[in-house]
C-alpha cells in the first residue's frame, strides 16, 4: 500500500507561485497515476490534474490550465503541482492522490490513496 505526504503548502500573496510535493512511501510509485485534487470550504473536492506512470502525460482542470504544471521524479517516488499566477479562488486544501496503473482519472473515487493535504492560501 502506497502512503502519501504532501508538503509545501503555506500564505501567498495574489500572483505569486507555490510550489506542492507529494512525498510517496510503501509502493512502487513508477506504477502509479498522480492525482491533485483541491477542496474549499463548504465545497465539493475539485479536480486539478493528473500525471500518467506511464510516459508521464498531463491533464489539467480548466481553472489551473495554463497556470498550474504537475511533474514527477521516480527515482524521489515524488510528485509536484508548480502553481503560479495565483488567484485567491486558489484557496484550499490541497491533496494528493494516487490510482496504480490507472489510466488518469477527474474522478475523486477512482484514487485508492490519499495524502492528508496541505493548506494553500492566497490572499488579495
Amino acid at each position: 500500500q502506497v502512503q502519501l505526504a504532501e508538503s509545501g503548502g503555506g500564505l501567498v500573496q495574489a500572483g505569486g507561485s507555490l510550489r506542492l510535493s507529494c512525498a510517496a512511501s510503501g509502493g512502487t510509485f513508477s506504477l502509479y497515476t498522480m492525482g491533485w485534487f483541491r477542496q474549499a470550504p463548504g465545497k465539493e473536492r475539485e479536480f486539478v490534474g493528473y500525471i500518467m506512470w506511464r510516459g508521464g502525460t498531463t491533464t489539467y482542470g480548466d481553472s489551473v490550465k495554463g497556470r498550474f504544471t504537475i511533474s514527477r521524479d521516480n527515482v524521489k517516488n515524488t510528485v509536484y503541482l508548480q502553481m503560479n499566477s495565483l488567484k485567491p479562488e486558489d484557496t484550499a486544501v490541497y491533496y494528493c492522490a494516487a490510482q496504480l496503473t490507472g489510466s488518469g482519472s477527474r474522478v475523486v473515487s477512482d484514487y485508492g490513496h490519499w495524502g492528508q493535504g496541505t493548506q494553500v492560501t492566497v490572499s488579495s
